[in-house]
């Protein structure tokens, strides 16, 4: 994590717990954890593969 990023974090106080738990979210359309989603909530898929289930949003568990 670049210091830029870290700095971010440490302003917004948020803990990195609760960053984990955040992306540890699953989708329930696609099953895929919200960290797989770009910036425009399309599922990228995971270890390089597409995501095939047509999710275009993270709609969480």
């Amino acid at each position: 994590m670049t210091s830029e990023t870290e700095s971010k974090i440490k302003e917004t106080g948020i803990s990195t717990a609760e960053l984990i738990s955040h992306f540890r979210e699953k989708c329930k359309l696609c099953g895929h954890h919200r960290i797989m989603h770009d910036e425009f909530g399309a599922c990228e898929g995971v270890m390089n593969k597409p995501c095939t289930s047509g999710c275009d949003g993270f709609d969480p568990e």
